[in-house]
């Protein structure tokens, strides 16, 4: 059990880093990095791109471990968009329709469907979206408390742009 000093350091060094990052986001990402990784056994590959600032940044060996630690993530939780943001509105619709007809197919009063559909959509951006993902090395913290993390420490805007995850047999 951490001892509560400790925990108020933690807390106020992880909102030390948010505040970092959040300086930060609004400097353009135009360098970065395009990272390739082939899981064991060859049946998965992933292909990511994470940008930063500078060029300098982009060969910097944390920056570098950080975009593998990514790519990992893909690999292994198989998340389907960056963000909620990049969800098209249909499948925001279509999931809430599936969620509308668990309802009625489970005999829930109508009057607790939208609090029931909002928290199993916010259960599916955690499944698809990779920043709301827990990070496979700590589930403790979110991929999006990971960036922020490595923005303050990095002390430069980083970006995870796109990634295409492949598997062997799947389209």
């Amino acid at each position: 059990m951490k001892k509560p000093a400790v925990e108020k350091a933690i807390e106020h060094l992880r909102q030390r880093g948010l505040a970092a990052a959040q300086k930060k986001a609004g400097r353009e990402t135009k360098e970065g990095l395009v990272s390739a990784y082939i899981h064991p056994g060859n049946r998965i590959g992933v292909l990511i791109e994470v940008n930063c600032e500078t060029d300098f940044v982009a060969r910097h060996e944390e920056f570098q471990a950080f975009v593998k630690d990514l790519a990992l993530q893909i690999a292994a939780s198989h998340p389907l968009y960056v963000r909620r943001e990049d969800i098209q509105a249909g499948v925001i619709e279509k999931e809430r329709s599936i969620y509308a007809g668990q309802c009625k197919e489970m005999g829930k009063p109508e009057a607790a469907w939208p609090k029931i559909i909002e928290g199993k959509l916010e259960k599916y951006y955690q499944e698809s979206c990779l920043l709301e993902q827990a990070f496979i090395k700590d589930p403790a913290i979110s991929i999006q408390d990971l960036l922020n993390q490595k923005i303050a420490k990095i002390g430069e805007n980083m970006a995870i742009r796109r990634f295409t995850r492949y598997q062997l047999g799947l389209e």
